[in-house]
């Protein structure tokens, strides 16, 4: 009877709790599936970009653009993104953020022009920037003290597996690539490079649909409710994670919290501070400067280019994509040993190690470009000889055209193979120039380059302002092409591309034990507690405005100046990223919130 009693009486109270660990897995794995969305966001384009730059006919300014514009919506919605979580709730934001990942699919896999493509890649970028913002505040309010670090890291985690998986898919794709080469002709290939990219946003999809459903199934957060004047749902809902005791305790600090900020307002008192009061001045504009050069490392580039970046070290297509898949893989490995040493070692520690890794590999990776492009030739007279009467350029770069232009600057002997060259065109139509990627005389299936008046010289007023403020539209639509460069350079061998690809291996090593892993966490000490949701808006914004920037110009930037040249830049932002956290980041380990303030009160007062 007893033994009986006892049995009834401990299976609620089991089942109840491991129905509350059930529920804390499951928001956990949907914080995951966020996380990895929002890596799928932003590695996606690596594997994909190969394929739609051989295919597509777009300039590289164009293709810099369709990098970018992930970038320039995650700057959007990330303006909006804390707004519409306190107007709609949490929740809904999350299922909408899964929606518009999912509607960004087919907009951008059935594309066929600019336009759409663009249009698809910026839903992408709405999608991400949401997810950002929305799914690290959803587990803060919703998972326990206990489990809120954990929530934070998976997040994290997934965020680089996502990248990885984003590398595998198009790793596949570079095999199916390559088996198409051995056994069709180059139309063949010209065509299965069109789907192949097609198809490696499709696989994209299932993870957005499974977030979006996952979203579903969760609760709204409890302390969004409560805010909201529901009490009972916001109990409720804590009920579903917690202990009765655990729920009521959180709850009573909510009431104790609503009635002191009640009082508060009843008396008169200023709630917020400025953020230009002297001891909120100092942290954020450190926040900024830290955040603006965290983002110019280069890393988002890198990551969004490194595909290309390795075929034109040398790498083959499939090697190019494996050597993806390691830089992805070594980004996942190593955040996660910095998430170890964070605690141990210190935020200041790991971010200077760090920068110092990444000014190192940078300037070794600008280095190893520089010794294949000092060699490079100008052969703009013989392309500008192309020019048709239409003021357009059609030029099929192959090894007999390389041989070709090679002769006519008297370099048939030099260095430059006809068989292994590449080549990228500057050009302009009146005051309006743009450029070619570099395209490789090795590459069977390389769309020609060509060159039209629509590529370069703007369709409206307004466009034309944002791409040159000073330039004459109207004589531009009717001024003659002219070829201001045409860069004819040898491609290097393998093994210059593996040395390439372990300099970038290096660069992501760094990156992610120290600044990846620390910037956030060092940020959000940083802020003190008044200011911190305005002033982290403010620095997230400048980050991702740099960051659009320099992916924007990625591409022209190296066909004008090479690769060498965008790396020494990245290197010199990193050596300003270096003296600011050596010189000026104070060492946040172990330390509250409150002493960190202290510490930026006091340099103000003594200022």
């Amino acid at each position: 009877m007893t033994e009986r009693a006892v049995r009834f009486t401990l299976t609620p109270s089991a089942a109840g709790s491991g129905g509350k660990r059930s529920y804390n897995a499951f928001l956990l794995l949907v914080a995951g599936l966020g996380g990895l969305l929002y890596g799928i966001d932003v590695g996606i384009i690596g594997g994909a970009l190969p394929y739609l730059e051989a295919t597509s006919g777009l300039t590289a300014a164009q293709l810099s653009v369709i990098v970018a514009a992930v970038l320039l919506g995650s700057v959007f919605s990330t303006l909006f993104a804390g707004i519409l979580a306190d107007w709609m709730g949490r929740k809904p934001l999350m299922v909408l953020s899964g929606a518009t990942f999912v509607l960004s699919i087919p907009v951008i896999a059935l594309s066929h022009g600019y336009a759409p493509l663009f249009f698809g890649r910026l839903l992408q970028g709405i999608s991400g920037g949401l997810i950002g913002v929305v799914v690290p505040l959803y587990l803060a309010e919703c998972l326990s003290a206990s489990q809120r670090g954990k929530g934070t890291g998976v997040f994290q985690w997934l965020l680089t597996l996502g990248i990885v998986a984003a590398a595998l898919v198009g790793v596949y794709y570079s095999y199916r690539v390559d088996a198409v080469a051995r056994t069709a002709g180059a139309a063949t290939l010209l065509s299965f490079k069109d789907q192949a990219w097609r198809r490696i946003f499709w696989v994209s999809l299932p993870p957005g649909l499974l977030f979006m459903a996952g979203s579903l199934l969760v609760t709204e957060s409890p302390r969004w409710l409560f805010r909201r004047g529901r009490r009972e749902l916001a109990e409720a809902a804590l009920l579903r994670s917690r202990t009765p005791e655990q729920a009521q305790r959180e709850l009573q600090e909510m009431e104790e919290t609503a009635h002191a900020t009640k009082a508060q307002r009843s008396s008169g008192k200023k709630i917020r501070e400025s953020l230009l009061r002297r001891k909120y001045a100092i942290p954020f504009l450190l926040a900024c400067v830290i955040l603006f050069c965290n983002t110019a490392t280069g890393v988002n580039s890198i990551i969004g280019y490194n595909t290309g970046i390795l075929l034109q070290s040398g790498l083959s297509d499939l090697y190019a994509h494996w050597g993806y898949v390691l830089f992805t893989l070594v980004n996942f490995l190593l955040t996660m040993i910095g998430m170890v040493l964070v605690d141990r070692k210190g935020r200041k520690f790991l971010m200077v190690l760090g920068t110092s890794g990444i000014i190192v590999s940078q300037v070794g990776v600008g280095i190893l470009f520089l010794t294949t492009e000092k060699l490079s030739l100008g052969a703009r007279d013989p392309v500008q000889a192309m020019v048709s009467p239409n003021q357009e350029l059609t030029l099929r770069f192959d090894p007999d055209e390389a041989r070709r232009l090679l002769a006519m600057q008297g370099a048939a002997g030099n260095a430059i193979q006809g068989s292994r060259a590449s080549l990228a065109i500057i050009y302009s139509y009146g005051d309006f120039t743009a450029a070619t990627s570099y395209v490789r005389s090795d590459d069977p299936a390389a769309a020609p380059i060509h060159i039209t008046r629509a590529d370069c010289v703007p369709s409206t007023r307004v466009e034309a302002f944002f791409k040159a403020p000073l330039a004459n539209l109207e004589a531009a639509q009717s001024a003659p092409l002219r070829i201001k460069k045409a860069v004819l350079g040898s491609v290097p061998d393998a093994r210059q591309g593996w040395l390439v690809a372990l300099g970038l291996y290096m660069f992501m090593a760094f990156y992610a034990v120290g600044p990846g892993v620390c910037v956030w966490l060092a940020l959000s000490e940083l802020m003190p507690t008044r200011i911190r949701s305005n002033g982290m808006s403010i620095a997230l914004v400048i980050n991702q405005l740099v960051s659009t920037t320099l992916a924007g110009i990625f591409l022209p930037f190296v066909s004008k100046y090479g690769y060498s040249s965008m790396f020494f830049l990245f290197s010199g932002f990193t050596f300003v990223y270096l003296i600011v956290v050596a010189f000026f980041l104070p060492e946040t380990k172990g330390k509250t919130l409150e002493e960190i303030e202290a510490y930026f009160e006091a340099r103000a007062t003594r200022a």
